[in-house]
């Protein structure tokens, strides 16, 4: 098993090798993984960095793997217009969801509840199945000064 220490981020660097994995594993810097070539790996990355589609990953041997959003079952709320699709984003994002947000869509992980509230507020909705890329969150990879 190749151990993986170290995300160079969104670099103009070519990978020998891809790794495909849906959101709620690209949320994890501990992981046991394989490759989309067949390689083991074990990612040892820092804690709390969601991996990206196109970060480059290395191993400690220094093989590239490049990061790829796999496709995942989600929803994609569409608004008919700007003021449903802020009040939208207004209420699902007081529910700490997690969105992926694009222009006059939402998309969010398959759930009942907020499926039925996105109705509620005016939305179409449909079920696919595709990469999930939500929001970093307001304070995902900002300094704070004290």
């Amino acid at each position: 098993m190749l151990r993986v220490t170290q995300n160079l981020g969104q670099v103009n660097e070519s990978a020998e090798d891809t790794l495909t994995l849906p959101f709620e594993l690209r949320q994890k810097g501990r992981l046991r993984a394989v490759s989309d070539g067949g390689t083991e790996l074990g990612l040892f990355l820092e804690r709390g960095k969601v991996l990206m589609g196109g970060d480059k990953l290395v191993s400690e041997c220094g093989r590239v793997f490049e990061v790829r959003a796999g496709v995942e079952p989600v929803i994609t709320a569409h608004a008919p217009d700007w003021p449903s699709f802020a009040r939208a984003c207004y209420h699902l994002g007081n529910r700490h969801v997690t969105l992926e947000i694009g222009e006059r869509w939402l998309r969010f992980a398959p759930d009942h509840v907020l499926e039925h509230l996105a109705e509620h507020l005016g939305l179409r909705l449909e079920h696919e199945q595709t990469p999930f890329n939500p929001e970093s969150g307001a304070y995902h990879g900002h300094a704070h000064e004290h």
